[in-house]
């Protein structure tokens, strides 16, 4: 067997599947650096990442199948999961195996797992549109913490540019370690790693940093909340199955 080690990334990924097909590798396994081991009579190659080996790979792709097919691969891969480069690779296998439409074809291990991976992200994704919530620091920044099960960061990115074009803000992924700022004066958002001189391990910012205003918007949040909600229909099972627990530590509204 032969091992194939990149650097994490999507392109550096995608650059492994080229090399698979460069090299005729047939019995071959990808894994991310930060996992690699070695393992007895397996061969390993350190895969350089190469836009170009990654953009044919790409576009090879799009001919065959969907824009949001090839959309759900790119979710499926930010599920992280350990099986996930190999599933992937044994999809784009598929799907260039033949010059028939392989999107519905459940009975493909590959195509029913990149479904199923793929939605799942996709709701991960809209949980965090719904409940990131913004403090104001002193400098006018609007910070959040999140804590996702999927790496969801580059899919939300746009969503609150479109939403919070006025402001400057920066998403921050704790379980990550980096998070996404956008500048309102260039429009752009940006990869970070934060030097914060506090504890980011809090869910929430201490209020010595925070702008004068901040309690008192918390405040109205919370407010709000118990003003909308009506006693006799409250329904914890539904609540639950939307709002799940593991979510509330960021939520100024269930502090």
């Amino acid at each position: 067997m032969t091992l194939l080690i990149y650097n994490g990334s999507f392109e550096g990924l995608l650059t492994a599947v080229f090399e698979t097909y460069e090299r005729k590798l047939t019995d071959v396994k990808i894994l991310k650096a930060l996992v690699y081991q070695p393992e007895l009579h397996s061969e390993s190659l350190v895969v350089i990442s190469d836009p170009e080996k990654a953009k044919r790979i790409w576009e090879g792709l799009k001919k065959r199948i969907s824009i949001a097919k090839c959309n759900e691969v790119y979710k499926t891969f930010l599920s992280e999961l350990p099986i996930i480069e190999d599933t992937i690779l044994s999809f784009i296998r598929h799907v260039f195996s033949t010059h028939e439409n392989i999107e519905k074809d459940y009975g493909h291990k590959s195509v029913l797992a990149i479904t199923k991976l793929a939605k799942q992200v996709h709701h991960e994704k809209h949980r965090m549109e719904a409940f990131v919530r913004f403090q104001r620091t002193k400098d006018d920044l609007y910070y959040a913490s999140i804590e996702p099960d999927y790496n969801v960061l580059p899919l939300i990115a746009s969503h609150f540019k479109e939403r919070y074009a006025d402001q400057l803000w920066l998403i921050y992924d704790k379980r990550r370690s980096y998070g996404i700022q956008y500048d309102k004066n260039s429009f752009g958002v940006y990869e970070v790693e934060l030097a914060l001189a506090t504890d980011v391990t809090h869910e929430f910012l201490p209020g010595s940093i925070c702008h004068e205003d901040e309690p008192r918007y918390q405040n109205l949040w919370k407010d709000y909340f118990q003003s909308v909600n009506i006693g006799v229909r409250k329904n914890t099972k539904l609540h639950l199955r939307h709002v799940p627990v593991r979510y509330w530590k960021y939520l100024v509204e269930k502090r």
